[in-house]
C-alpha cells in the first residue's frame, strides 16, 4: 500500500495526476469504513482508552511509513517544512478523531455517519467563501444526490432517542474535517503525512491525561491494533496524500464512499444484514458517484 503512496508524492500531470489523488482519497474512504465495526468489536466502552491506543498505534504506522519512504533526513525535513498548515491539519485530524471515538458512546455509528455526510457541502462551501473555488453546477447536483442517498441510507436508525452530546461531536467532526479538506488542497506543496503522525500524537497525548486507565485486553488490543494503524493511520495517510492532487470538493465527495461501504462490513463481519433504506439509499450514492467520475472523465476527453 505505500508504494502508490510513495509515487504520488511526485508530480503527475493532467489526467493521471487526478487518476492518482481520486485512487488515492477512494483508497482512504474504504479504510475508514471499517471504523464503525471494528469500534463495536471491542469489549472496552468507546472513550479515552479507546482514543490512546488507537492514536497510538496510529502514530507508529506512520513514522514507520515516513521512516521507510524517506529515510531519518528526509523524514525530519518533512517535519521542518510542514509549517502553520500542517499544523492546522493535524489539529483537525486529532479533533475528528478523537470526538468519533467520544461520539460513539453517545450515539450510533449511523447518526455520526449521516451528519458526517454534511462534509461535502461544508468543505465546498469552505473552499468558495475562503478560498475562492469554483464548484460546477454538476458538482453540486451529485454532493445533493449524495446526501439525500445518504439520508434514506441511515434513516431507518434514527426513530429513537439521540444524545445532543453525540450529535454534537459528530457534527464537529464533519466541521473540522472539512477544514482540513480544504487546507490540503489549498497547500499541495506541502506534504501532509507529518501533519497526521503530529494529530495522531496530540489525540494520544490528550487521552492520556483523561483516561481514568489504560488497561485492556489482548483481544481489544489486536482489534485496537487495527483499529490505530489500518483504519486511522493508513486511511489518513492515503487522504492527505490524495486530496491534494484534486478538487476539495471532489474528495470529499469520495469520501462518502465510507457511508456506503459502513453497512456492508457490518452486514459481513458481524451478521447485521443491511434493511431496504439501507439498500436503496446505498444504491443511489453509488449511482450518483460513478456519474460524476463518469462525466468527469467525458470532460476530460472532451478537452484533449
Amino acid at each position: 500500500m505505500s508504494a502508490p503512496v510513495a509515487s504520488s508524492d511526485k508530480p503527475v500531470p493532467g489526467t493521471r495526476r487526478n487518476g492518482y489523488g481520486a485512487a488515492l482519497v477512494l483508497g482512504a474512504a474504504i479504510a475508514w469504513s471499517f471504523g464503525g465495526t471494528l469500534a463495536r468489536m471491542l469489549e472496552v466502552e468507546p472513550g479515552w482508552t479507546v482514543v490512546f491506543w488507537r492514536s497510538l498505534f496510529a502514530a507508529i504506522f506512520l513514522l514507520g511509513f515516513m521512516l521507510l519512504r524517506d529515510g531519518s533526513r528526509g523524514t525530519a525535513k518533512l517535519f521542518a517544512q510542514m509549517g502553520l498548515p500542517g499544523l492546522a491539519v493535524g489539529v483537525c485530524f486529532a479533533t475528528a478523531s478523537t470526538s468519533f471515538v467520544l461520539a460513539l458512546a453517545h450515539t450510533t455509528v449511523a447518526n455520526i455517519l449521516l451528519i458526517q455526510a454534511a462534509v461535502p457541502l461544508i468543505a465546498a462551501l469552505l473552499g468558495w467563501l475562503v478560498f475562492r473555488e469554483r464548484v460546477a453546477r454538476h458538482t453540486w447536483l451529485a454532493i445533493a444526490v449524495v446526501v439525500a442517498g445518504i439520508a434514506i441510507m441511515v434513516s431507518g436508525s434514527l426513530t429513537g432517542t439521540v444524545s445532543p452530546v453525540g450529535d454534537a461531536l459528530a457534527l464537529l467532526i464533519a466541521l473540522v474535517f472539512s477544514c482540513a479538506t480544504i487546507i490540503t488542497r489549498r497547500f499541495s506543496h506541502v506534504r501532509m503525512t507529518p501533519a497526521v503522525f503530529t494529530g495522531a500524537v496530540l489525540a494520544c497525548s490528550v487521552a492520556a491525561t483523561q483516561a481514568e486507565g489504560l488497561a485492556v485486553t489482548l483481544a481489544d488490543l489486536g482489534i485496537l491494533f487495527v483499529f490505530g494503524a489500518f483504519n486511522f493511520g493508513l486511511g489518513l495517510a492515503l487522504f492527505v496524500t490524495g486530496a491534494r492532487l484534486v478538487p476539495s470538493a471532489l474528495a470529499a465527495l469520495l469520501s462518502t464512499a465510507e457511508t456506503v461501504l459502513g453497512p456492508l462490513w457490518v452486514a459481513i463481519f458481524q451478521a447485521e444484514v443491511p434493511g431496504a433504506r439501507t439498500i436503496v439509499g446505498g444504491s443511489i450514492v453509488l449511482a450518483a458517484l460513478l456519474g460524476y467520475l463518469g462525466f468527469e472523465a467525458w470532460r476530460q476527453r472532451q478537452r484533449r
